[in-house]
């Protein structure tokens, strides 16, 4: 195989040349272009997010993958007095729960069965007999089965009940429009590989900075006190430890190429293209998904194993492997599944490749 292979994941995901020739100059943690390269980035996520540092909100660039950065948000605004509420229809919303034990945090967990939404009227009912919720936890695209809860309808609830809010936008900011101060959101995370097409090395915390300034001298964790980050930042431009360097060059590239396309809005439409043509052709072969329609987002697909002793995903995998695609495992608990991505640097011609490969193994399991 000569070309490089498509990661129909959700991320690390498919980047463009461009963005990788990025990393092929070495960059010092203390260089101007490094430095400026933070700047640009950390003013142009918020724009992405339709707020401003002007408007009471600030970018925290945390060192590691995603959760780091979630870890670093739930392990430094939860107070001693402070009481969370993680909303859990799937594995990261667990995870969070995971992560509030591990800390000692006062905390309860809601959970919904994880082939419905998280319900707003939950939530509600939830927050009005438990008055001692101050924060509260939701992901937008749970990228356990590809659904997208209703974080404006749960956005409004929390604004009700005087509730911070928390939201993992992990697989979906850069893939979706969202207007943070619209949605009512405290504390937005997500990370350098998903939709801005980035590559993997750092996550990012979107905040509204009269909440994050209560997290001064709070933080269970050196490393991820997400405060000190934030004021180390502020103060100087530069990292308390050491700074993805080359992801962060990259990330600015991948920056610009979002801006190209024609930002968010056409990137959510170029992702929905994909995803449109993916689940016609997977229907036409016979697969079904895991979702009802109405709750699924576009960000990534689980399709249930079909009803045939000749398939074995495992060898399902590799053949597509061998083919150059990508796919990912399932992760569900009561359902064989797969899931296919439809972002990163793919486009409706390699959603079409990929589909010709999987009728192609089909055919040799004889389905």
């Amino acid at each position: 195989m000569s070309r490089q292979p498509l990661l129909f994941t959700p991320g690390p995901l498919s980047t463009s040349l461009t963005v990788k020739e990025a990393m092929l100059k070495d960059m010092g943690s203390r260089d101007f272009a490094f430095i400026n390269a933070v700047k640009d980035i950390r003013s142009g996520l918020l724009r992405l997010a339709h707020v401003s540092k002007e408007e009471g909100y600030e970018c925290v660039i945390i060192q590691g993958s995603g959760t780091f950065g979630v870890e670093s948000v739930i392990s430094s605004v939860i107070g001693e007095k402070d009481k969370l509420l993680v909303l859990a229809n799937g594995a990261y919303g667990e995870r969070i729960a995971k992560m509030a034990k591990i800390h000692r945090l006062n905390h309860e967990v809601l959970r919904f069965d994880e082939d419905t939404i998280v319900a707003p009227e939950a939530v509600e009912k939830f927050l009005s007999a438990n008055k001692d919720i101050t924060h509260v936890a939701c992901i937008h695209s749970e990228t356990t089965t590809g659904l997208f809860n209703p974080v404006e309808a749960v956005g409004e609830v929390c604004k009700k009940y005087g509730a911070v809010y928390i939201v993992d936008a992990m697989s979906s900011f850069g893939g979706v429009v969202m207007d943070m101060a619209a949605l009512h959101i405290d504390f937005l995370v997500s990370s350098s590989n998903k939709c801005i097409e980035g590559v993997p090395g750092f996550a990012f915390a979107l905040c509204k900075r009269a909440s994050l300034e209560k997290a001064k001298g709070q933080a269970r964790s050196l490393s991820l006190d997400l405060y000190d980050q934030w004021a180390g930042l502020e103060a100087s431009g530069q990292f308390r430890f050491t700074p993805p360097t080359l992801s962060i060059m990259a990330f600015q590239q991948a920056m610009q190429e979002l801006a190209l396309e024609g930002g968010v809005a056409a990137r959510e439409q170029r992702y929905k293209t994909n995803k449109k043509i993916l689940d016609e052709g997977m229907r036409r072969l016979g697969f079904k998904q895991y979702l009802q329609p109405e709750i699924q987002g576009h960000i990534i697909t689980s399709f249930l194993y079909p009803d045939s002793p000749n398939f074995r995903f495992d060898e399902f995998y590799r053949k597509l492997n061998d083919r150059g695609f990508v796919i990912y495992p399932g992760k569900l608990s009561k359902a064989d599944a797969f899931r296919i991505g439809n972002i990163g640097q793919i486009f409706p011609d390699d959603v079409k490749a990929l589909l010709e490969a999987i009728t192609e193994v089909m055919k040799e399991f004889e389905i």
